[in-house]
């Protein structure tokens, strides 16, 4: 997800919280990155770490509570992992969740982690981490953003966030990535449209469902017929045309 110097940070800021966070980032649309453009990335981590440290983490029968438990033990496991990798490589964990305490009795809980300083090198901005780890990318300015997602092997998804609309327009006509949001994080389409990303983030030539999904459970049939009343005597040596 791009941010540029120019976003709504409240809007941008409550919209990666719940596509960052949301079902503990175990989705395949999640926001696992946002691209912060030019001078806002120091205001986008001062309005996104209290949000981060103030996630309500527990069971999710009690009301209120915002993040359950990961899946497995195992994908515990492997999510704290990468945010030690994330660590190892260089990057500034600004919320470390490893430490959170959960409400309502134990299970394989995370909170929230937030990274800055993140570059296209590490693990933690290649991999999709499936989990709530957010990675925040520093790029000097629109066009470097584009170049970062588009030489990313996976198309899946991407946003941007501004107020301007020329640049949404020309981000909408640049990027290589099959759904794309403006200001909005996760740009899932409605069913009449395919579902799908493009690159590594499609199996096959068409998508899920949408006009792709018929045509993917349609068995198609030609039929050339000719009655004989529409039969003239004569052979045609042109392409037939209607008149």
């Amino acid at each position: 997800m791009v941010v540029m110097p120019d976003a709504d940070l409240d809007q941008t800021v409550s919209s990666l919280m719940g596509a960052a966070y949301g079902s503990a980032g175990e989705r395949c649309m999640a926001i696992s990155v946002a691209v912060a453009v030019g001078n806002v990335a120091d205001a986008l981590i001062a309005k996104l770490e209290p949000e981060v440290k103030a996630l309500r983490v527990g069971n999710g029968v009690i009301p209120g509570m915002e993040m359950g438990p990961l899946v497995t033990k195992e994908h515990l496991e492997k999510v704290q992992g990468y945010v030690q990798s994330g660590i190892d490589a260089g990057a500034k964990l600004i919320v470390d969740g490893r430490d959170v305490s959960p409400e309502g009795g134990d299970g394989y809980f995370l909170g929230g982690c937030l990274f800055d300083h993140v570059t296209p090198e590490m693990t933690i901005y290649r991999d999709e981490i499936f989990g709530p780890v957010l990675s925040v990318v520093r790029v000097p300015d629109y066009a470097s953003a584009v170049k970062l997602i588009n030489e990313h092997e996976f198309g899946n998804g991407t946003a941007i966030f501004t107020q301007n609309g020329d640049a949404a327009r020309q981000f909408c006509h640049e990027i290589q990535v099959g759904m794309v949001g403006v200001n909005v994080p996760i740009p899932v389409p409605m069913a009449f449209h395919s579902f799908g990303g493009w690159k590594r983030s499609l199996f096959g030539p068409l998508h899920v469902h949408g006009p792709d999904g018929v045509r993917f459970y349609t068995r198609r049939k030609a039929i050339t017929a000719r009655w004989p009343s529409g039969i003239r005597c004569n052979p045609d040596f042109v392409m037939p045309t209607t008149s």
